[in-house]
């Protein structure tokens, strides 16, 4: 397995998770709370009790691991398209894969995600619902959770082993066929606005990720919503049976809208993380090859 595709990874990923963070505080915050009137109305109560720092809750431990794990999840997709064409990233362009194995392939690192990323997404998403301000009025009670290795010790605590994985069949159901239709995106844009045979200008690869990240969010929000209601449900000491139950509760009380509640700070933010994650791992991989 090549490490360059792994170190290309890992940057890239870093770079699309900083850029992203703060639309995914508030995109959580929408989807797992009532308290909010929309994006702005979320944006300016976040700002205003919590200051800056508040949108950027629970980014310390994904940058260090979830950076980590996209290496490895880049890797997987590349290393399954080698498996099944027999041919190097550099050769892609001269001989490109048929849209059947870069799907197969982004569904296999949907897959092998799940079982990287569950405890951590679920980290995330408890820290960035914690709404006190950073500076406490005294007497005023402490955050529930110190940081994510309190946050992680404590769902091990409280909610046993299978606690830190709350969530992972929603996330299986998100990210499988997601990631499969979002490098299908990406490709097929690519090819369009590329001579056969050569490499896709920096422009090309902006507009083509961009719009490969708008695409797998579409089809993503609904089951996002309910991963991540399963992930706080432990917290809140509600009980869901599974998916399916999440999805026929949050419909009866709240309507069909609720499935797509974040769709539009999730296409905001989509773009430009995932332009600069394609823009960044393909132009390192170009440089060291």
């Amino acid at each position: 397995m090549p490490v360059e595709e792994f170190v290309a990874g890992w940057i890239s990923g870093a770079l699309g998770l900083v850029l992203g963070h703060p639309f995914d505080t508030v995109k959580v915050r929408l989807q797992t709370q009532t308290t909010y009137r929309g994006i702005i109305d979320c944006m300016v109560k976040t700002y205003h009790h919590e200051s800056l720092l508040g949108f950027f809750k629970g980014m310390s431990f994904p940058i260090a691991s979830i950076a980590m794990v996209n290496s490895v999840l880049f890797g997987v997709y590349s290393n399954t398209l080698l498996a099944l064409t027999a041919t190097a990233h550099q050769e892609r362009r001269a001989q490109p894969p048929s849209y059947i194995h870069v799907f197969i392939a982004g569904c296999t690192r949907g897959f092998v995600q799940v079982y990287c990323l569950a405890p951590f997404d679920l980290i995330k998403v408890r820290l960035q619902n914690q709404t006190e301000p950073r500076a406490r009025p005294p007497g005023s009670p402490p955050p529930r959770y110190r940081g994510p290795v309190h946050c992680a010790v404590s769902i091990f605590q409280e909610e046993g082993p299978r606690g830190l994985f709350r969530g992972a069949w929603a996330l299986t159901l998100r990210d499988t066929p997601t990631l499969g239709i979002y490098f299908v995106t990406y490709e097929w844009l690519c090819r369009q606005s590329t001579r056969d045979g050569q490499d896709p200008s920096p422009a090309t690869v902006l507009v083509a990720g961009g719009f490969a990240g708008i695409a797998s969010w579409a089809v993503a929000t609904p089951l996002d919503v309910i991963k991540s209601r399963l992930q706080m449900a432990g917290l809140k000491r509600r009980a869901y049976r599974g998916v399916l139950d999440c999805m026929v509760s949050s419909a009866r009380q709240e309507g069909l809208g609720v499935f797509f509640r974040g769709l539009t700070i999730n296409s905001a933010r989509a773009f430009p993380v995932n332009a600069v994650t394609f823009l960044s791992y393909e132009y390192l991989l170009r440089s060291w090859g």
